[in-house]
Formats: structure tokens, C-alpha cells, sequence
């Protein structure tokens, strides 16, 4: 009987997935857009054909690596929920902006390409909208805040990181004055742009 491992894979084959992933993370954000599928085979210490067996052309591989960083390093973090919807809503924006933070060629690379268009991402829409939901319920945010607002907090924090600043400082000095005027507030909000036209870093 054949033994599967992730994604209906040969064990063999599931761990060759997971070595390629891991490398081709640190070549995109070593190299950038020039790196090859080559590069990466090297990297992850497999034959060239079993990265072509996997990944017909570079952005078929960042999109896989894009998928997997939301997919395992965003989506858990905000499943992990509490009896306090603020905290679990900050919280979950921190780690989207902490994760993001760490691969900005990988986003930038993501941005250019349809890399946004993965099943990690809805996931990943689909949990900030139920714990903006359950925020809103709890009174704890501003009534007519839209999912769209959350993934613009994440835009703007995340054009504060500078690689001069490894500790993130500024991003998590910043994020919190994003994050306080998600509070309720007198008087409301003016409207946001129209659909197809706003800001986004998640979609």
C-alpha cells in the first residue's frame, strides 16, 4: 500500500515539497526575481526535474511559497481565539505585519504576479472578517470598519519597516497608533474609494 504524506503526496515526495518550499523562501528574498529554478534545486539539495516536476515556471513557485507563508505562519495565529475580540483582532494584525515584515521581496514579488489569488488568502480574509465581526459585536471597534480597513493598517505598518530597525520598533510603534484608531470614536468615518480601488495587502 503507498504511504501519503501532505497534500496526497508520497511521503519522499511531500518532504522533497517541503525542502523546495523552505529554499525557494530564502532565494526569493536572497535574490530576488532573477533567482532560478535551478538556484532553488541547489538550495533544497533535490534534482532539477523534481523542482520542473513540481513547478512548471518561477511564479508558479512563489505563488506555493506565498500560499505556504500565509498558510502556516498568518492563518493559525489568528484561529487561536479568546474571550477578548480586541485582543484577538490586534493580535491577529500583529501577525499578519510581523510575518509580512520578513519576506518583503517575497510580498513585493507576491504584488507583481497573481500570487495573491491562493487558497491561503481566503483563508486568511475569511478569519479577519469573522473577528472583525465578532469585535464589531463587542463594541470594541468602530461600527463601519470594512475587512479592506484592516488590510490597509497592514499596508501603512508595513511601510514603516526599515532594515535598519531588525527589532521592528518602528513597525510595532506604529501599528499600535494604526490599531488605536480602529477604537469607536465620535463622528464616523468618511467613505472608503469603490470596489476594485482600494488598498490591500492580503487581496
Amino acid at each position: 500500500m503507498e504511504v501519503t504524506g501532505g497534500r496526497g503526496l508520497r511521503v519522499d515526495a511531500a518532504r522533497n515539497y517541503e525542502r523546495i518550499i523552505a529554499a525557494a523562501d530564502r532565494a526569493f528574498e536572497d535574490v530576488g526575481r532573477a533567482v532560478t529554478l535551478e538556484e532553488v534545486a541547489r538550495r533544497a539539495g533535490v534534482g532539477v526535474a523534481t523542482v520542473y516536476r513540481r513547478f512548471r515556471n518561477r511564479d508558479q513557485l512563489l505563488r506555493a511559497v506565498f500560499d505556504h507563508l500565509v498558510s502556516t505562519e498568518i492563518v493559525p495565529r489568528l484561529t487561536r481565539e479568546t474571550d477578548d475580540p480586541w485582543h484577538d483582532l490586534v493580535g491577529a494584525l500583529e501577525a499578519t505585519v510581523a510575518a509580512l515584515a520578513g519576506r518583503q521581496v517575497i510580498l513585493a514579488l507576491a504584488r507583481e504576479t497573481d500570487a495573491f489569488h491562493v487558497e491561503g488568502v481566503h483563508r486568511y480574509l475569511e478569519s479577519m472578517e469573522r473577528l472583525l465581526g465578532r469585535a464589531r459585536d463587542a463594541g470594541v471597534v468602530r461600527p463601519e470598519l470594512e475587512r479592506r480597513d484592516l488590510s490597509a493598517v497592514v499596508v501603512m505598518a508595513l511601510a514603516t519597516v526599515n532594515p535598519d530597525d531588525p527589532a521592528g520598533l518602528d513597525r510595532r510603534r506604529y501599528l499600535a497608533l494604526l490599531v488605536d484608531g480602529l477604537r469607536p470614536a465620535p463622528g464616523e468615518l468618511p467613505p472608503p474609494a469603490p470596489d476594485g480601488q482600494q488598498t490591500s495587502a492580503a487581496s
